[in-house]
This record gives structure tokens, C-alpha cells and sequence, in this order.
């Protein structure tokens, strides 16, 4: 039988603000780890509210950190971003100011560079199959429609397979 420890209000107001300051938290994951922590409701208000007042947890914050960083590290495309920032129930607002945060030039750049990559790793196929294999994955990535379509054709209108 695994140990759940029992928290005091001030014991557990440290864990958990040592748990946001870790890295940027949106409200849905504090509120998972307060509940995983066996909080009743009351001092789960009592903690949030406390967590916001001092600067621990913003949204904003984190739906910008989050763009940036996935834009950067992971090279998800927008859509993907969105979608994301959405199952952590971040406002319309809070997501458009997060992709203000990419910049058009490295985000066409960044298409560019993962498109050729992957062109470049799919030899052998008849041109058909790499149109539908680099959409496939440029699509999966989170890129949009326009974007990946008029990508295809830049990078596959010299090829004849």
C-alpha cells in the first residue's frame, strides 16, 4: 500500500510553490498536483489564490514560455501549439499573445529547414508518396495547411520520380 502524506496549509503552500518556480505551470497542472497532494477543496482555493497574488502562476507567462519553448526546442508548427494550449484550457487571448512570440522569419525558416530534412530522407519513393509522406509529417508537426501545400510544391517541382 503506497504512502500518501498528509499536508498542512503552510506545508503545502512551500511544495507547491517550489513546484511553479521549478518552471512555468498553467493553472490545470497546479491544480492536478493539489489534488494529487490530497488537498480539499477550500485550501485548493486558498493555495491558487495565494500562488497567483505572489507571481507563481500566470497564465500569460506560461502560454508565452510555452510557444516559445516549443517553436524553439520541439519546431511544432501554430496549429500544434494551439491545440496544446487549449487541453490546458489557456484563454483565446492568453494564446494569441503566445504566438506573438514567434517571429514570421524564423518560423518560415524553420519550416523551410524541417521540410528539405525530411525530403532529404525520403529516397526511393515514387513523388506521390513523398508529397503525402511530407505533408503527413509537416502536418503532425502542427503547420498549416497553406503553408505546408505551398512548401510541397517549392521543394518537389524538380523532381520527375
Amino acid at each position: 500500500m503506497p504512502f500518501n502524506p498528509s499536508y498542512t496549509l503552510p506545508e503545502a503552500i512551500k511544495k507547491i510553490e517550489r513546484y511553479c518556480a521549478y518552471r512555468e505551470r498553467c493553472h490545470k497542472e497546479t491544480l492536478s498536483k493539489l489534488k494529487e497532494m490530497r488537498m480539499i477543496p477550500e485550501a485548493v482555493d486558498q493555495i491558487m489564490a495565494h500562488l497567483i497574488l505572489e507571481g507563481y502562476l500566470n497564465e500569460e507567462r506560461f502560454a508565452k514560455s510555452f510557444a516559445r519553448g516549443k517553436f524553439a526546442i520541439k519546431k511544432w508548427g501554430r496549429n500544434r501549439i494551439i491545440n496544446e494550449l487549449r487541453q490546458r484550457n489557456i484563454s483565446k487571448h492568453n494564446i494569441q499573445t503566445a504566438l506573438q512570440e514567434i517571429n514570421e522569419e524564423d518560423y518560415q525558416r524553420t519550416l523551410d529547414t524541417l521540410a528539405r530534412k525530411r525530403v532529404n530522407q525520403l529516397t526511393g519513393r515514387s513523388l506521390p508518396e513523398k508529397r503525402r509522406k511530407l505533408a503527413d509529417y509537416l502536418f503532425y508537426r502542427g503547420w498549416e495547411s497553406h503553408l505546408v501545400y505551398d512548401k510541397i510544391e517549392d521543394l518537389l517541382k524538380g523532381y520527375d520520380t
